[in-house]
């Protein structure tokens, strides 16, 4: 069931970093229920498998503009663990549902807080995206060559790395601290704050003077010629790490230049010339054939696979990374447990598949259903 197995969580529908947090936490065990804005039934998802941010859990639709569906949600956080809340900083106050109300009527409640620029700080109300969190708290700079702009890394390191996991390790912190104190807390997770603890190792490497304040010369910016992507006959990709001496030696090995008269390793200078020799070897073959002869050894090597491609790599099909739920092909839960391991994943169930079973799990019965269908504050989403 998980290690989470009896955790209850409230989640406020909102975008990535939210969902993600909560994936992580229902992945785990948690009860987690998701409380959606009501809209048209023909806007209904026709797939809800594919809703995979919002797998292992239930959804209810509230219109929180209506008093008896504001009733109903502090009703369901009084026998809740924790809420997930990723509005601008106010919104929840406005509604009447602040961490204020919240712990004065569960006092054990741990309050999430999923912003961009944090509750407070002369930013915080702004509107914002993974990119300007990402490039305020230092994190773009560093990413892509010298000769171009930075790359925008997907939205992995501010919605999903600085964002929705730093939200789930802090409800986690605070759900275990909560178990000794008897109390709740607000849990105030802003994309800038995370995504600056994820450049940790930068600021260290910079304060010992390995780190130049510029792209594309560093070992982990792409500029050492033995930890980089290169480009295979077939116009393709692989990746080689080699940076510890042994690792290196089985690169140089691999790649048959034993003997050859090359820079050594941490000749910067030597750096382009090793490059260039590097790549033209890489394309003199297919990724598949790099792949025979180097894939698996200590030669620190990868290939580059698609979204597509990588479930059906034979490592990660031995590992069980991915799953298939209702047709849809997805990351499995993560990480492991020996003890207590989680669940397969089940798909989404939207609002409006099972209300009545949703309200009852948290104990709130028929007559609380149909007095918000009479208000016209509950409906399918």
């Amino acid at each position: 069931m998980g290690p989470l197995h009896g955790i209850k969580i409230i989640e406020m529908a909102g975008l990535a970093p939210g969902p993600f947090a909560a994936m992580m936490l229902a992945d785990m065990g948690a009860q987690v229920l998701c409380i959606e804005r009501p809209v048209p039934p023909g806007q209904a998802p026709a797939k809800p498998a594919a809703n995979i941010l919002f797998r292992n859990r239930r959804s209810i639709a509230l219109d929180l503009k209506k008093p008896e569906a504001v009733d109903t949600l502090r009703q369901l956080l009084d026998g809740a663990d924790a809420l997930i809340e990723g509005f601008r900083p106010g919104v929840m106050e406005r509604l009447g549902l602040g961490p204020d109300t919240c712990l004065a009527r569960n006092p054990r409640l741990v309050y999430g807080r999923m912003t961009g620029w944090g509750q407070d700080g002369p930013m915080a109300q702004a509107a914002g995206h993974d990119a300007n969190y990402i490039a305020l708290a230092g994190a773009l700079h560093p990413l892509g060559t010298a000769d171009a702009p930075p790359p925008l890394p997907l939205n992995l390191i501010g919605d999903f790395g600085g964002g929705g996991m730093y939200l789930a390790f802090g409800i986690v912190c605070a759900l275990l601290e909560a178990r000794q104190s008897g109390k709740g807390q607000v849990v105030d997770a802003a994309m800038v704050d995370g995504t600056a603890s994820l450049t940790t190792y930068l600021h260290a490497n910079r304060a010992k003077g390995r780190w130049r304040d510029a792209r594309g010369q560093n070992v982990l910016d792409g500029a050492a010629p033995w930890y980089h992507v290169y480009e295979t006959a077939d116009g393709q990709y692989v990746t080689v790490a080699a940076a510890e001496p042994q690792f290196y030696a089985e690169l140089i090995r691999r790649l048959g230049l034993e003997g050859e008269d090359l820079p050594a390793q941490h000749d910067r200078a030597g750096w382009p010339r090793l490059q260039a020799r590097f790549a033209e070897l890489f394309r003199s073959r297919t990724r598949a054939e790099w792949c025979e002869a180097m894939e698996g050894s200590d030669a620190c090597f990868a290939p580059v696979l698609s979204l597509s491609e990588a479930p059906e790599h034979p490592h990660l099909k031995a590992r069980g990374t991915f799953v298939t739920v209702d047709g849809v092909v997805q990351p499995a839960p993560a990480p492991r447990f020996s003890r207590t391991p989680a669940d397969e994943p089940k798909a989404w169930v939207p609002p409006g598949a099972d209300d009545a079973a949703a309200l009852a799990d948290w104990g709130l019965g028929a007559p609380e259903l149909q007095r918000l269908q009479a208000a016209g504050a509950f409906g399918a989403a």
